[in-house]
């Protein structure tokens, strides 16, 4: 996939990136839900590389009491990731990135959830990444949605989103560690609900021309769909195996 020395091509002449993707494809997903008992809901998550446990506790009573309020649940998400999640051993602290992510994840969520019918509770969401390797954020958080569902709180439809930029001049979709280093790279976190498409989180690290902006959007909110239909089968899994219990 080299063209001149020490060149690398993201996308070749037949459309096929790096790892053999075409520029719409997601990496491979799996999803198995309700893996933690003591919680309320759970997911686990494999998405490429990454892999993420997630966890779902309430609406319960509001700590610090001050903290509630009177018209909705508070949803309180924790990103946290592993020391052991990247090359380069993390420091076991949470980080700015860590913070930063915790709020657009958690702001994301409370977007996607009727909050109005549990006021003066908190939703605690916990997400746990124990390997990390591009697109970490939009995969706890699509864990998250899952686990959410599985604790049976109510929501507008899942949240479900993916990765989408631009490497090699090319506009894709997911991207990996790679692509995300590639020197022309554009970084695109998205998120949507998926049942009104209403884009809960996207944030922007670099540079794309309108044209590309209108086909990196909507390739991102097609790839986003397959997620969800992910997702569905997952949570249909698990109950059909809770179902399946129930008889024996």
């Amino acid at each position: 996939m080299a063209g001149k020395k020490d060149e690398l091509v993201y996308v070749d002449s037949k459309g096929k990136r790096v790892d053999g993707r075409k520029v719409e494809d997601l990496r491979p997903i799996k999803i198995e839900v309700g893996v933690i008992p003591q919680a309320d809901g759970s997911a686990y998550l494999e998405w490429g590389q990454n892999k993420a446990f997630a966890s779902v506790y309430g609406p319960r009573e509001c700590l610090p009491k001050h903290s509630a309020s009177p018209y909705k649940a508070v949803v309180k998400f924790n990103y946290r990731m592993a020391t052991f999640s990247v090359p380069d051993r993390k420091n076991p602290r949470p980080g700015r990135r860590e913070y930063e992510i915790s709020k657009v994840c958690g702001e994301a969520l409370e977007r996607s959830i009727f909050v109005e019918r549990f006021p003066n509770t908190q939703i605690d969401v916990t997400v746990e990444l124990f390997d990390s390797n591009a697109g970490s954020r939009i995969a706890g958080l699509c864990a998250a949605s899952v686990a959410l569902a599985d604790a049976g709180i109510p929501m507008r439809g899942l949240v479900c989103g993916t990765g989408v930029g631009k490497a090699g001049g090319k506009i894709i979709v997911d991207l990996d560690k790679t692509e995300e280093d590639a020197p022309d790279a554009v970084d695109i976190p998205l998120a949507i609900i998926s049942n009104t498409k209403e884009v809960v989180l996207m944030q922007l690290d670099g540079i794309l021309s309108k044209k590309e902006w209108q086909q990196a959007m909507k390739m991102g909110i097609d790839a986003s769909l397959k997620v969800h239909e992910i997702q569905k089968a997952a949570l249909k899994a698990r109950y059909e195996n809770v179902k399946g219990d129930d008889k024996k």
